[in-house]
C-alpha cells in the first residue's frame, strides 16, 4: 500500500500506467516542501520518511506487477543545501544536491567521494560526480539513446548499471 502523500499518490498512478503497458518512456513526479529555510530538522524527517515509503511501496509494487526489471527510478534535487546552518534553524540554497537512483538493476552503494565538510566552495559542498555523468550514464546505458547528442558532449560513466 502507498502512504497517503501526493508522492505516494504519484507513484501509484506511474505504476498504475507502467502496468498498462503504456509506450511512454519518462515518468516524472514530484515532492515539493525541501525549501527549508527554517526548522529543518523536523521537516527534512517528515519529507524523507514520505519519499522512503512511497518508493519503498512503488518497488514492491512493480515488483509485483512482475515489471521491476523494466524500470529505473532516478530520484534528484533542484538545488543543494548550505552546510552551515543559518539563523533560523535552517540552511539556504547550495550546490552539490543529492542523487538517487533505484531498481534491480543498478549496483548498490555510493558513487563517488563524499563531499568534505570543511573543504567548500564559498561555503557549499564541493559536488565530487557531475550530475551529467549519471545522465550520461542512465542514456546510454538504460535508455540506449546516445547521451551527447541530448547533452552536448560526452561526460564519464559511471559503474552503476548491473
Amino acid at each position: 500500500s502507498y502512504p497517503d502523500s501526493r508522492l505516494g499518490e504519484s507513484l501509484q498512478m506511474v505504476s498504475a500506467m507502467i502496468k498498462g503497458n503504456l509506450s511512454t518512456r519518462v515518468f516524472y513526479v514530484s515532492q515539493g516542501g525541501y525549501d527549508t529555510h527554517a526548522n529543518q530538522e523536523q521537516r527534512h524527517l517528515q519529507l524523507m520518511t514520505e519519499f522512503s515509503t512511497a518508493m519503498a511501496a512503488f518497488q514492491a509494487d512493480l515488483k509485483a506487477q512482475g515489471n521491476a526489471d523494466r524500470v529505473l527510478t532516478m530520484a534528484f534535487s533542484e538545488f543543494g543545501r548550505r552546510v552551515k546552518e543559518n539563523g533560523s534553524a535552517g540552511t539556504d540554497h547550495g550546490k552539490a544536491g543529492p542523487m538517487f537512483l533505484c531498481g534491480p538493476n543498478v549496483r548498490s552503494g555510493l558513487y563517488g567521494e563524499s563531499p568534505s565538510l570543511t573543504a567548500l566552495d564559498q561555503g557549499d559542498l564541493a559536488f565530487k560526480v557531475d550530475f551529467r555523468s549519471v545522465y550520461a550514464t542512465v542514456l546510454d546505458k538504460w535508455m540506449q539513446t546516445p547521451s551527447q547528442k541530448i547533452l552536448g558532449a560526452s561526460y564519464e560513466h559511471l559503474d552503476f548499471m548491473a
